[in-house]
């Protein structure tokens, strides 16, 4: 890692900066922690004494990703992922911040836990992290949490992780109260008296397998619910993980109606389906569970209209112990930081996706939705950037993954495309060598 602040000019670069529908061949210019500006011809002759020229021929320059949704261990559970080793990953894979989730031990859910995991990660993350905290005091769903004294310590919006929030009530007055502070409620739509014991998509494939299925139903009536209590608070709402194409129509209605609502999806579920599981492959038990391949198709589609706004990793490491179980017993979860690209760039390859709309929902739609500086390359922006080789090819191997688990769904797959260099507040905080 290189830790000086020297002026960086990213020379010869593709630019693309989805905060402005720009798309240029030029150079990039930081100084001082920040973009001084980004266009054709800036040259070595126009640059402060002394900066680090870095031919970007053939390479993409964008903003650093901002991953909306990813679990880090700390505090309490350091063993399956600390801030160090998250960061780690996170450069590697071109995420500059990460959003952490609450669901730790403790619960992220006082000012002082917010403080902790601040000052935490300020002290060992090499990029930035930023913490939702909880909506409902130790994530039980019963009695909603201090949402303006936490907004106040730093937290970026509000979820109870992994859980819903079953009781309308209670969401309807967090979503009212929420309002009086411009406050984001991000809420995990999969009701869990319909999911009940189900541990993949249910459908042909899982009564093959003889597994218990969660129908779309369990994430579509959570939708529908949220969705009119939006429309009776005038809440801000984020779906946390979108999965199947009847939610998209959930959605669609909503923005029509003017409702303030907007969603994310998966990596895993962009780029994978159910039939990736095969024979009980652990690595693809995730939550909520991977679907059809016409509901990933309808999903790549929506994040290409801008129906989906965001695209994250769902980052959840899983030791071996939980992983290496029967599926109905295994962990749900897989490890996403380091891949959320790569995998993404699938999408591109094969031409489901344009770059542009990619890059939107992984850097520029969070930064909007969270109120967070980054996803842009305006002169004056924080110089979060990152450097893209689209073409390099290479196999992931777990054991040189940064993250301290390995439960990676994308072990040994050959992907074209990795991040080369990670720049986090003008310092270069990753390159592959």
């Amino acid at each position: 890692m290189l830790s000086d602040r020297r002026p960086i000019l990213l020379a010869n670069a593709r630019i693309i900066d989805p905060s402005r529908d720009l798309d240029i061949v030029g150079d990039l210019l930081i100084a001082d922690g920040m973009i001084r500006e980004a266009r054709k011809g800036i040259g070595a002759a126009g640059v402060p004494e002394g900066t680090e020229t870095v031919d970007c021929r053939g390479k993409v320059v964008a903003p650093g990703l901002i991953d909306m949704r990813a679990f880090v261990g700390e505090p309490g559970a350091g063993h399956r992922e600390s801030f160090a080793s998250a960061s780690q990953a996170a450069a590697a894979g071109g995420v500059t911040t990460i959003i952490c989730q609450p669901d730790t031990s403790p619960v992220i859910d006082d000012p002082a836990t917010v403080d902790f995991v601040l000052r935490r990660a300020r002290d060992t993350a090499i990029v930035h992290v930023q913490p939702m905290a909880a909506l409902t005091k130790g994530l039980n769903g019963k009695e909603m949490t201090e949402i303006g004294l936490l907004k106040a310590a730093g937290a970026v919006a509000f979820t109870d992780g992994a859980r819903s929030v079953t009781n309308a009530q209670v969401l309807r007055r967090a979503l009212t109260y929420a309002r009086e502070f411009d406050a984001l409620i991000v809420h995990h739509t999969e009701d869990p008296d319909l999911t009940g014991d189900g541990v993949m998509n249910e459908g042909e494939f899982a009564a093959r397998l003889g597994l218990l299925g969660v129908p779309r139903a369990a994430e579509t009536v959570m939708l529908e619910r949220d969705i009119r209590l939006v429309a009776l608070t005038g809440g801000r709402y984020h779906a946390a993980s979108v999965t199947c194409a009847e939610s998209l129509e959930v959605l669609r209605r909503a923005k029509d109606a003017g409702l303030n609502v907007t969603a994310s999806a998966s990596i895993n579920h962009l780029t994978l389906n159910e039939n990736d599981i095969g024979s009980y492959r652990t690595f693809f038990k995730v939550s909520p569970p991977l679907r059809a391949e016409d509901d990933r198709k309808a999903l790549v589609a929506a994040v290409g209209t801008g129906l989906i706004d965001v695209a994250m990793s769902d980052h959840n490491p899983q030791d071996v112990e939980t992983k290496r179980l029967p599926f109905a017993e295994a962990a749900a979860g897989a490890i996403g930081l380091e891949t959320m690209l790569t995998a993404g760039l699938r999408l591109v390859h094969n031409e489901e996706l344009a770059l542009m709309a990619l890059l939107r929902a992984m850097s520029t739609r969070p930064a909007e939705l969270l109120g967070i500086p980054g996803g842009s390359l305006r002169s004056g922006a924080p110089a979060d950037v990152i450097v893209v080789d689209m073409d390099a090819p290479w196999i992931i191997d777990p054991n040189e993954l940064k993250s301290k688990c390995k439960n990676t769904p994308f072990d040994e797959a050959r992907m074209t495309g990795r991040v080369v260099r990670t720049i986090v507040g003008g310092r270069t905080v990753y390159e592959f060598a």
